[in-house]
């Protein structure tokens, strides 16, 4: 019988097919067996009833422990209870491999267990959801800039010097010499940019933060456009457009994994063009105002009520759970769900010990200094779609951005904040294109100049104003699946203490 897959099962209703694929789960009533079947394009119910004739198969199906690789062939029957919609009238099976000791079972895990075995835990619903809808910003991201014209351009990963702050930098042994993974393909693109016009670079890049958030990874990817004959107004705008087109194709071809994530829809079909704009000092407005003190007195207050809700409903979980006669099924749940309220427990446990932390950050935040995370979240809570925050103070950025005209205190620059206090996933500027004004912030940040002499040669042969931005991937994936960590965004999350596997 000819294979397919169970993406495809709608166009064979009535024919009979093989599906080859993994046992996901499985359960016996008497004389049937219903295996449900994932091939990584979904899931299936696969129904075997017994008879005289495939009684030993039968009991040999029965026996077919989770991850059990095998071929099922049968008859495709729509059925709207069954997962997927559709299901299998099984007339054999054929056994690959039979599955023993798969340890990532449907009993309660931790997530150190589960990202130790993270090669294992891909097959799992969820992780295989996110990894779709990563997959599809990616194709989106390429699509976008092909269609648009620009050229890409790949860009080394050993770098000479940091195109970020120093400190973050990721020193390597270099045939003897020390060279950086490099933070970002930047600086080299925009060699590029003067010879297409229109460039962008993507793939890995390394910061050496010594972070433990969740929004962290040392190791991560970024794409990274740069236009030339722009101005700050233009590179927000192709920021905003670009952006906009990542969530509509994210909602136009994976509606059914957000839903499957539990994401709320409807906080993304709000995101519409314009986005907010305000510039750093309204920002630092913002934080000092009573409204923000008030939002962050009720999140404490809701954050304190929670602790002890969970704290309670842990307790009668376990009472439940460990009860005499508790059918095994019972437990396993049980024991999920008490797992669960612990790793929210401890968030809110954070929460009420960070929240005063935060709402003293905000009430003293001090002019000059660049917005903390914690800043963020409380800027990007206030508007339903993002914010774009402009027109930062010089002394918090990256050397090459360029100084303002109006005000020489700040630089052209942008940071995009998504919403839901998801936090900054878009960084640019417009680039310092005066070779004079360059010069001069070299010198001011210590930086060797030497290094850097084949950038300011971009700015000695015919110079132009010009600008981009770069955007991190697993968190622009985390907003749009409504992740609370970005650990789960990449395949193998590289962050402080996680190396393996």
């Amino acid at each position: 019988m000819a294979a397919t897959t169970i993406a495809k099962l709608p166009e064979h209703v009535g024919q009979t097919v093989t599906l080859q694929g993994w046992l996901y789960n499985s359960r016996s009533s008497g004389k049937l067996l219903f295996l449900i079947v994932r091939d990584g394009t979904g899931l299936c119910q696969c129904v075997f009833e017994k008879t005289d004739a495939n009684a030993d198969l039968f009991a040999e199906a029965k026996k077919l422990s989770q991850e059990s690789s095998l071929e099922v062939t049968g008859e495709v029957r729509a059925e709207s209870r069954s997962v997927g919609g559709h299901e299998l009238t099984v007339s054999d099976v054929r056994i690959i491999q039979n599955a023993e000791g798969y340890p990532i079972t449907p009993k309660a895990h931790g997530i150190e267990f589960l990202m130790k075995h993270r090669h294992l835990w891909f097959r799992s619903q969820r992780q295989w959801a996110i990894l779709r809808v990563r997959h599809t910003v990616v194709n989106a991201i390429r699509e976008y800039f092909n269609s648009n014209d620009f050229v890409l351009i790949d860009t080394p990963i050993f770098a000479p010097a940091a195109g970020e702050g120093a400190q973050t930098l990721f020193e390597v042994n270099y045939f003897g010499d020390p060279v950086y993974l490099a933070q970002t393909g930047q600086l080299y693109v925009e060699s590029a940019l003067m010879a297409h016009r229109k460039v962008y670079c993507f793939g890995p890049t390394f910061r050496a933060e010594k972070s433990k958030t969740r929004r962290h990874l040392t190791e991560f990817w970024m794409v990274e456009p740069e236009i030339t004959y722009a101005d700050l107004d233009d590179v927000v705008a192709l920021a905003e457009d670009f952006t906009y087109s990542l969530v509509q194709t994210v909602l136009r071809e994976r509606r059914a994994e957000l839903e499957l994530l539990g994401r709320d829809l409807s906080k993304l079909e709000c995101i519409t063009k314009p986005f907010e704009r305000m510039t750093y000092s309204q920002a630092v407005d913002v934080l000092h105002s009573d409204d923000v003190q008030k939002m962050l007195a009720d999140d404490l207050e809701r954050a304190k009520a929670r602790v002890t809700e969970l704290q309670k409903l842990i307790d009668d979980k376990e009472d439940e759970r460990t009860a005499p006669g508790t059918k095994q099924w019972k437990v396993d749940k049980l024991a999920q769900e008490v797992l669960d309220h612990r790793e929210e427990l401890a968030d809110q446990e954070d929460a009420v010990r960070n929240i005063p932390h935060h709402m003293e950050l905000a009430k003293n935040f001090e002019w000059g200094s660049d917005l903390g995370g914690s800043d963020e979240t409380i800027i990007a809570r206030l508007h339903e779609k993002p914010t774009f925050v402009t027109h930062y103070p010089r002394d918090c950025k990256a050397f090459y951005m360029k100084q303002n005209a109006d005000d020489p205190r700040v630089v052209n620059n942008l940071d995009m904040l998504a919403p839901e206090g998801y936090g900054e996933i878009i960084g640019g500027s417009q680039r310092e294109d005066n070779l004079d004004a360059i010069l001069e912030r070299i010198a001011h940040e210590q930086l060797p100049q030497e290094e850097y002499e084949w950038y300011l040669d971009l700015r000695r042969y015919g110079s132009v104003p010009h600008g981009g931005f770069g955007l991190g991937v697993e968190r622009t994936v985390a907003w749009l699946c409504g992740l609370k960590h970005i650990r789960e965004t990449i395949p193998f999350a590289r962050m402080m203490g996680r190396i393996y596997p």
